[in-house]
């Protein structure tokens, strides 16, 4: 379909600078972004003088901006929000979780992750980096409702794990071509769930691939601490010491790396996706978010999974960055709007291996969201990016539009089928392990 929204305004990312005029989208791409008077060249690339649109949207002086890429999640679990709270993440994980998991199915995974993807629409997410169980009805609950996903293999065990490689390979070969929407990669869950075996094993397959690899990473200091204990060095320098790393990649929380890791992070272009929510509920403790930025480390936001968090909203994980940020440096100038913006813009797109997603502009995809500006948080229009971060909020989110479909407008789902329905499937869920 070819849209042409009009009378907006428009962030690209590309500077902090707010345009206003048009943007004009063809199919899955962008083709015009820009004041309106130079619009004839991206008639002349379409083929004709002048484009025959679908429909014409006129902003209404409302904010035109790349969606927001929530670069670690584990979409499935929303069968255990608010089911499994306030315990220590050991305790979380090993009495709750897992038990769980271990009974849970492929069908039961796409009817919970289409739950989510609901959520992710309303929070202005047009991709996701997800690592959970069943990788292949995750990625089909995410075509049926139109989500981008990018999905991260969560290989553990200390023996017996030739299946999962052999299966994350399978994935890997398939999920990368199946679909526009779908792309996957190497990852393993987390050093203390995995044999070192595992660890070289998956070590082999990036390098059999030349391809990156992400995990959980020092998220909590009882975490680094045993892997000194077990392999006499921190997680970080673990993995580059096995090659896990060598085509990059990059850790999910980062709250416990030391000065050589953070060096490797550099090093290797690896990037740190920072989850302040989950971190926050499960007392984990505070990235070092301002040191990361100032070596020069790519710093993505996801919310992590909505049994940890619980939410998974954009708006309450960018707030966090820098809240919290300004608490641990005790500097209210510590990691100001504008890089926390790009890091749930432009820099999830670079952890997530999406180059055409990061702004607006002429050849992109058309993964796009309009923020309502008329509305009290938003009002006075002094700096339109620290709104967003300091008083946005998913009340904000008129419009979500990925690969050039408009999925969520104005309260209304117009991919997802009956919603009750989800909302019915997910509680049914739940009843079966009460």
């Amino acid at each position: 379909m070819n849209y042409r929204f009009y009378n907006a305004r428009i962030l690209t990312m590309k500077s902090p600078e707010i345009l206003q005029g048009e943007l004009w989208v063809q199919n899955d791409r962008i083709i015009y972004a820009g004041d309106g008077s130079d619009t004839a060249p991206a008639c002349r690339k379409s083929g004709q003088e002048s484009i025959l649109w679908d429909r014409e949207i006129d902003c209404e002086g409302n904010l035109l901006m790349p969606g927001f890429k929530n670069a670690h999640t584990h979409s499935g679990m929303t069968l255990l929000r608010s089911y499994a709270d306030d315990l220590p993440l050991h305790d979380w994980l090993t009495k709750q979780i897992f038990p769980i998991e271990a009974r849970m199915d492929g069908e039961m995974i796409y009817h919970l992750t289409k739950l989510a993807v609901l959520e992710y629409l309303t929070s202005g997410v047009t991709a996701i980096f997800d690592m959970y169980l069943a990788p292949e009805m995750t990625a089909q609950a995410c075509v049926d409702m139109g989500m981008r996903c990018v999905q991260v293999s969560g290989m553990s065990g200390q023996e017996n794990f030739g299946e999962a490689l052999k299966k994350t390979e399978q994935y890997y070969q398939k999920l990368n071509k199946d679909h526009p929407l779908l792309s996957y990669f190497i990852g393993f869950h987390a050093e203390y769930t995995c044999s070192r075996s595992l660890l070289e094993s998956a070590a082999e397959l990036a390098r059999k691939y030349q391809a990156p690899v992400y995990t959980h990473l020092a998220e909590t200091q009882a975490e680094v601490d045993g892997c000194i204990e077990r392999h006499g060095m921190t997680p970080a320098k673990l993995f580059d010491s096995l090659g896990i790393f060598d085509y990059g990649g990059g850790g999910y929380h980062c709250v416990y790396l030391n000065d050589e890791d953070m060096e490797i992070f550099r090093k290797r272009k690896l990037s740190v996706v920072t989850n302040p929510g989950s971190n926050t509920k499960l007392a984990s403790g505070i990235a070092p978010i301002s040191e990361y930025l100032a070596r020069g480390i790519n710093v993505a936001i996801g919310t992590d999974g909505p049994a940890s968090n619980n939410c998974l909203d954009m708006f309450r994980e960018m707030f966090l960055v820098t809240g919290l940020a300004k608490l641990r440096e005790k500097d209210a100038s510590a990691v100001d709007a504008w890089e926390v913006l790009k890091m749930a813009t432009v820099n999830g797109s670079l952890a997530m291996n999406l180059p055409d997603t990061d702004v607006l502009a002429e050849g992109k995809l058309a993964d796009i969201i309009m923020i309502d500006l008329h509305q009290p948080n938003m009002q006075p229009v002094n700096n339109i990016p620290k709104n967003l971060v300091y008083s946005g909020s998913k009340q904000n989110v008129k419009m979500t539009m990925i690969h050039g479909k408009i999925l969520y407008e104005n309260g209304v789902f117009s991919e997802a089928g009956d919603v009750e329905e989800i909302y019915r499937k997910a509680n049914e869920i739940i009843d079966g392990f009460r």
